[in-house]
């Protein structure tokens, strides 16, 4: 399956559509947010179809051999798909406000540019050059061990999880699940069921907690819980490149 072609208006407008002072206000207090639905059903099967196209993809991981869990996923090559590439660019000039605010309040540097395109130029310059766009592929008894995507010093504290197949319908079981490590407590668990064609924005590693002394960071991990039965896909957006 190729992916079929639709103005590029319509993903950034539905983007641009989602409520964003409610999923600042999500963020802030969990570290994690839905949005609407961004994408049809016919373009997350369209997206999905990608998978068997290997020239797309500049690596294929095993996550078994590597003890990341069990399932496999592709990084993209940076010849990015058309729907890729307008649903990274439409993201991040919204997330980045946000990750402003974020460093400001933990006293942390603001790095990012307005421009994505010379934000991944300074991440280049940094020796992190590689494409970091991720199609994820589970299927019965397939999961994620929780982990952070940090691929060097050049980091972005927000990605985006994008569902492809429809829960309950295509498979069962495979909640996007985050831990947050809480100070002198427990750690604090959370899931999540990713309905198809909508986003999931989360921390890639920690985020602002108000506390009696101001702000301190939350260190927060993500993972996937085990697929039960049939097959799930998703699309994952990193805002920096790899190494």
């Amino acid at each position: 399956m190729t992916e079929t072609t639709h103005p590029a208006s319509r993903v950034a407008d539905r983007v641009a559509a989602s409520d964003w002072g409610a999923v600042a206000g999500e963020l802030d207090a969990y570290g994690h947010a839905l949005t609407g639905r961004l994408l049809t059903p016919g373009r997350c099967r369209a997206i999905v179809g990608l998978y068997d196209q290997t020239e797309r993809f500049r690596t294929t991981v095993d996550m078994a051999r590597h003890r990341f869990g069990s399932g496999q996923y592709r990084y993209f090559t940076h010849d990015l798909p058309g729907t890729v590439r307008e649903l990274r660019e439409a993201f991040y000039p919204q997330l980045l406000p946000i990750a402003r605010d974020w460093a400001a309040k933990l006293g942390r540097p603001a790095p990012w540019p307005d421009s994505l395109d010379e934000w991944l130029a300074m991440c280049h310059a940094a020796g992190q050059a590689k494409s970091a766009q991720i199609l994820l592929r589970y299927g019965p008894g397939d999961w994620n061990a929780l982990h952070r995507d940090v691929f060097g010093d050049m980091l972005f504290p927000l990605q985006v999880v994008i569902g492809l197949d429809a829960p309950g319908a295509d498979f069962t079981g495979g909640e996007f699940i985050m831990t947050e490590q809480r100070p002198r407590a427990q750690s604090r668990g959370s899931s999540t069921t990713l309905p198809q064609g909508h986003g999931l924005i989360f921390t890639t590693r920690d985020r602002p907690v108000a506390s009696a002394r101001g702000w301190s960071i939350g260190p927060m991990r993500h993972g996937v819980s085990t697929v039960r039965s049939g097959r799930r896909h998703t699309l994952g957006l990193v805002f920096h490149d790899a190494s």
